[in-house]
């Protein structure tokens, strides 16, 4: 994998990406539940970060299809634990299984659905729930951006309530703190910068800054509602005349929704260029949640920034009662 940086103007330098995946280096690799990887890229994506260093790969799925895929990529898994499973279904729930039993402490998905892995991992007595709302962040390394920008959540959470929303912002603000942000500044966003009645996502951010002033969410420096402009451009943010130790100048993107959340996320990844990781907290575990469209370097992000949370006690999470 080539690992260096290009310094063309207004190419991304990977220097956030190689910096995590330094420090992840420095990290024995961690046992990790790969569901159900029958095709090129899922194995390819473990097989890389095994040779990494990063983690320890348990496959887990038929053992025919997997074999077979290897050899047609040519990837060699003969030193990697094969656990047989006959569908994606069983896949899913053995690898929710070996982390319960503590073989593993990592889970990756593998080629199946979101879904049918996410069923599996919040199933009430056999999955991986938590007291804290399971929600997916994606660490965007922009070009020309002093910061990488944390996004959330574009992939789990349809349409999060109030309640739901006080979880997902919580579980990045832990994650920033595991990247080394120790107060990060937390934007909540909305199509404009006041509070308006009729449009659900301004109230919602006018509470959650309320329940931060309250200690119902710590850690971090909330604003909002702020439109995204005045979120990550302080030039944009003085023009509109607003004061906040949050606008021009934010390490998380709180979106109000997934829709609006997935093209955020796509149109930096695809538009602006961005290095991506994405990673899924809230669970006993993090969880490796790639896509098919996903290139090397993002796969191999989201198995360092998952690494590193795994040994962090702060993301500890009690399983519900």
């Amino acid at each position: 994998m080539d690992e260096q940086q290009n310094t063309a103007p207004g190419a991304p330098s990977h220097a956030w990406y190689l910096a995590v995946l330094a420090r992840a280096r420095g990290v024995p690799a961690v046992a990790t539940a790969v569901a159900h990887p029958t095709d090129a890229l899922s194995l390819g994506a473990a097989h890389e970060a095994a040779a990494l260093g990063l983690i320890a790969p348990i496959l887990v799925g038929p053992r025919g299809r997997i074999e077979a895929a290897a050899a047609a990529a040519g990837i060699d898994i003969s030193g990697f634990r094969l656990e047989d499973a006959p569908h994606s279904h069983a896949a899913a729930a053995r690898a929710v299984e070996l982390v319960r039993a503590g073989d593993a402490r990592l889970l990756m998905k593998g080629a199946l659905h979101t879904d049918e892995l996410m069923h599996e991992v919040m199933a009430a007595a056999t999955g991986l729930r938590t007291e804290r709302r399971i929600s997916h962040v994606y660490l965007m390394d922009l070009p020309d951006h002093d910061r990488p920008l944390l996004v959330t959540d574009a992939a789990i959470n349809i349409a999060p309530d109030l309640e739901e929303k006080r979880d997902i912002v919580q579980n990045a603000i832990d994650l920033a703190h595991v990247m080394g942000i120790g107060a990060p500044k937390v934007a909540l966003l909305s199509a404009v910068e006041t509070v308006n009645p009729k449009l659900q996502s301004t109230l919602d951010a006018a509470a959650l800054c309320k329940m931060a002033d309250r200690g119902q969410i710590v850690g971090g420096v909330l604003d909002g509602p702020l439109a995204f402009d005045n979120a990550i451009s302080a030039e944009a943010a003085r023009d509109k005349g607003i004061v906040s130790p949050v606008a021009g100048q934010a390490d998380i993107l709180v979106v109000p929704d997934l829709v609006s959340g997935n093209i955020l996320a796509k149109m930096l990844t695809f538009v602006a260029m961005a290095d991506a990781a994405g990673v899924v907290l809230g669970a006993r575990v993090p969880i490796i949640l790639t896509s098919r469209a996903d290139n090397e370097r993002a796969r191999i992000a989201s198995c360092a920034v998952a690494v590193l949370m795994s040994g962090e006690p702060m993301l500890a999470v009690k399983p519900p009662a």
